[in-house]
C-alpha cells in the first residue's frame, strides 16, 4: 500500500477528494468526466491521479461499459487521523476540578453521603465521561478547521 500521507500531500488528489466527498454524503457517484468538469482540469490528469488514489483504496471504481464511477472510501483516512489526532488534542487539557456548593453558595468538601476519597461517579461511567469530553475536544478542533478552510475560500 503506498504512504497515505503522499498520497494525500498533492492538491489536485484532495481536490479529487473533496469532490467525491461532497457525492459521498449522497451515496453517490462519480463519472471520470464529471470529476473533469467539476474541477476544470484535463481527463489525463485527473485518470492519473484517480489511479493513484485507487492504489491507496481511498476511492473505489465501478465499471459500466467504457464508463468509470468513483466513489470515495474514507477507511485508510482512519490511519491519518489516528496519527493526527494526539497531535491536535495536545494542550487540551481534560482534566475537570468539581466544585460542591451548598444552598447558600459556599463550598463544600463533597456530595453528602459520599466518604473521602470516593468518587462521585462510577468508574464506568467517569471513563464515558472522559471519552465524550475527548470527543468534544476533537469536534471543536474540526469545527474550527472548517471555519478557516471557508475563510481561505471567500
Amino acid at each position: 500500500m503506498p504512504d497515505i500521507f503522499g498520497v494525500i500531500a498533492d492538491a489536485t488528489r484532495r481536490d479529487i477528494l473533496q469532490v467525491l466527498l461532497d457525492r459521498h454524503v449522497d451515496d453517490a457517484e462519480m463519472s471520470v468526466s464529471e470529476i473533469v468538469n467539476q474541477l476544470e482540469i484535463s481527463q489525463p490528469t485527473v485518470s492519473k491521479h484517480l489511479k493513484v488514489l485507487r492504489d491507496a483504496e481511498l476511492v473505489t471504481v465501478r465499471e459500466e461499459g467504457q464508463h468509470r464511477f468513483y466513489s470515495l472510501n474514507a477507511e485508510p483516512l482512519e490511519m491519518v487521523e489516528d496519527f493526527v489526532i494526539p497531535f491536535l488534542s495536545a494542550g487540551f487539557d481534560t482534566e475537570v476540578t468539581v466544585e460542591y456548593l451548598d444552598g447558600n453558595g459556599s463550598t463544600v468538601t463533597g456530595p453528602e453521603g459520599l466518604q473521602d476519597g470516593e468518587p462521585v461517579l462510577p468508574e464506568e461511567a467517569a471513563s464515558a465521561a472522559e471519552r465524550i469530553g475527548r470527543a468534544a475536544a476533537v469536534a471543536e478542533h474540526r469545527v474550527k478547521e472548517l471555519v478557516a478552510r471557508f475563510k481561505l475560500r471567500e
